[in-house]
Protein backbone atom coordinates (compact mmCIF):
# COMPACT_ATOMS: atom_id res chain seq x y z
CA UNK A 1 0.00 0.00 0.00
CA UNK A 2 2.49 2.61 0.70
CA UNK A 3 3.70 1.86 -2.46
CA UNK A 4 1.03 2.65 -4.40
CA UNK A 5 1.13 6.07 -2.47
CA UNK A 6 4.36 6.97 -3.10
CA UNK A 7 4.04 6.41 -6.59
CA UNK A 8 1.31 7.77 -6.67
CA UNK A 9 2.61 11.04 -4.90
CA UNK A 10 5.91 11.23 -7.38
CA UNK A 11 3.46 10.94 -10.60
CA UNK A 12 1.44 13.62 -9.21
CA UNK A 13 4.55 15.84 -8.66
CA UNK A 14 5.98 14.91 -11.75
CA UNK A 15 2.37 16.19 -13.78
CA UNK A 16 2.69 19.88 -12.09
CA UNK A 17 6.24 20.28 -14.14
CA UNK A 18 6.02 22.35 -17.05
CA UNK A 19 6.79 20.77 -20.10
CA UNK A 20 8.45 23.57 -21.91
CA UNK A 21 10.36 25.86 -20.66
CA UNK A 22 9.26 29.55 -20.25
CA UNK A 23 10.36 31.84 -22.79
CA UNK A 24 12.50 34.89 -21.65
CA UNK A 25 11.26 38.36 -23.34
CA UNK A 26 14.97 38.72 -24.34
CA UNK A 27 15.36 35.22 -26.32
CA UNK A 28 13.94 35.50 -29.92
CA UNK A 29 14.05 32.36 -32.18
CA UNK A 30 14.01 31.35 -35.53
CA UNK A 31 14.17 28.32 -38.35
CA UNK A 32 15.59 28.06 -42.14
CA UNK A 33 14.60 25.20 -43.97
CA UNK A 34 16.31 24.83 -47.68
CA UNK A 35 15.33 22.06 -50.25
CA UNK A 36 18.06 19.40 -51.00
CA UNK A 37 17.39 18.38 -54.24
CA UNK A 38 16.83 21.59 -55.54
CA UNK A 39 20.58 22.82 -54.75
CA UNK A 40 22.84 22.81 -57.61
CA UNK A 41 26.04 20.33 -56.99
CA UNK A 42 27.42 17.01 -58.68
CA UNK A 43 26.96 15.06 -55.83
CA UNK A 44 24.63 14.56 -52.92
CA UNK A 45 27.19 15.34 -50.36
CA UNK A 46 27.88 18.98 -52.16
CA UNK A 47 23.92 19.53 -52.45
CA UNK A 48 23.52 18.48 -48.79
CA UNK A 49 26.12 21.15 -47.59
CA UNK A 50 24.43 23.86 -49.97
CA UNK A 51 21.03 22.94 -48.56
CA UNK A 52 22.80 23.85 -45.31
CA UNK A 53 24.22 26.98 -45.25
CA UNK A 54 21.06 27.81 -47.16
CA UNK A 55 19.11 27.27 -44.40
CA UNK A 56 21.23 28.99 -41.90
CA UNK A 57 20.68 32.09 -43.95
CA UNK A 58 16.67 31.59 -44.03
CA UNK A 59 16.87 31.49 -40.21
CA UNK A 60 19.13 34.48 -40.20
CA UNK A 61 16.55 36.30 -42.55
CA UNK A 62 13.77 35.12 -40.39
CA UNK A 63 15.40 36.84 -37.06
CA UNK A 64 16.12 39.98 -38.53
CA UNK A 65 12.42 39.84 -39.93
CA UNK A 66 11.17 39.12 -36.21
CA UNK A 67 13.66 42.33 -34.63
CA UNK A 68 13.25 44.77 -37.81
CA UNK A 69 10.48 44.13 -39.72
CA UNK A 70 10.30 43.73 -43.03
CA UNK A 71 9.70 46.16 -45.64
CA UNK A 72 6.61 45.31 -48.42
CA UNK A 73 6.14 47.77 -51.36
CA UNK A 74 3.99 46.72 -54.00
CA UNK A 75 2.65 48.01 -57.51
CA UNK A 76 -1.04 46.97 -58.79
CA UNK A 77 -1.48 48.93 -62.49
CA UNK A 78 -4.91 48.80 -64.07
CA UNK A 79 -5.05 48.85 -67.77
CA UNK A 80 -8.58 49.48 -69.44
CA UNK A 81 -10.23 48.64 -66.28
CA UNK A 82 -8.45 45.83 -65.84
CA UNK A 83 -5.85 44.56 -63.74
CA UNK A 84 -2.47 44.79 -65.86
CA UNK A 85 0.79 44.21 -63.75
CA UNK A 86 0.49 42.83 -59.85
CA UNK A 87 3.70 43.31 -57.85
CA UNK A 88 4.60 43.06 -54.40
CA UNK A 89 8.31 43.13 -53.02
CA UNK A 90 9.74 42.10 -49.41
CA UNK A 91 13.22 42.86 -48.02
CA UNK A 92 14.85 42.91 -45.22
CA UNK A 93 17.72 44.59 -43.82
CA UNK A 94 20.07 44.53 -40.40
CA UNK A 95 22.79 43.31 -38.31
CA UNK A 96 22.31 40.39 -36.46
CA UNK A 97 25.19 39.61 -33.69
CA UNK A 98 25.69 36.80 -31.30
CA UNK A 99 23.16 34.54 -32.94
CA UNK A 100 23.57 30.74 -31.87
CA UNK A 101 23.15 27.44 -34.17
CA UNK A 102 21.19 25.66 -31.23
CA UNK A 103 20.05 22.86 -34.23
CA UNK A 104 20.76 21.78 -37.37
CA UNK A 105 19.73 18.57 -39.31
CA UNK A 106 17.99 16.87 -42.01
CA UNK A 107 14.61 16.20 -42.55
CA UNK A 108 13.64 14.27 -45.41
CA UNK A 109 14.88 16.72 -48.71
CA UNK A 110 15.13 19.48 -46.55
CA UNK A 111 18.00 20.71 -43.97
CA UNK A 112 16.87 22.42 -41.09
CA UNK A 113 18.48 25.30 -38.72
CA UNK A 114 17.17 26.37 -35.64
CA UNK A 115 18.88 29.94 -34.58
CA UNK A 116 18.33 31.40 -31.10
CA UNK A 117 19.48 35.37 -30.32
CA UNK A 118 19.72 37.10 -27.08
CA UNK A 119 18.58 40.53 -27.38
CA UNK A 120 20.34 41.69 -24.77
CA UNK A 121 23.55 40.18 -26.22
CA UNK A 122 23.35 41.27 -29.23
CA UNK A 123 22.73 45.25 -28.03
CA UNK A 124 25.83 45.01 -25.77
CA UNK A 125 27.69 44.02 -28.74
CA UNK A 126 26.56 46.59 -31.06
CA UNK A 127 28.28 48.67 -28.44
CA UNK A 128 31.83 47.45 -29.05
CA UNK A 129 31.98 48.24 -33.19
CA UNK A 130 30.86 50.62 -35.62
CA UNK A 131 27.95 48.78 -37.48
CA UNK A 132 28.70 48.83 -41.59
CA UNK A 133 26.24 49.40 -44.23
CA UNK A 134 24.79 45.97 -45.40
CA UNK A 135 25.32 45.87 -49.07
CA UNK A 136 22.51 45.66 -51.45
CA UNK A 137 22.04 42.71 -53.67
CA UNK A 138 23.16 44.47 -56.56
CA UNK A 139 26.64 45.39 -55.22
CA UNK A 140 29.78 42.97 -55.59
CA UNK A 141 31.94 42.37 -52.52
CA UNK A 142 35.23 40.60 -52.51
Amino acid sequence: MKKWLSMAAILLLTACQPITQIRSEDMVTAVGTASISSQRGETLEEKQFRAMRASKLEAYKELSEQIYGIRVSGLTQVDDQQLGQDRTHGAVDGIIRAAEVVASYKVGDSYVTELQLNLRKMKEMAQYGESHHVPRNDAIIF
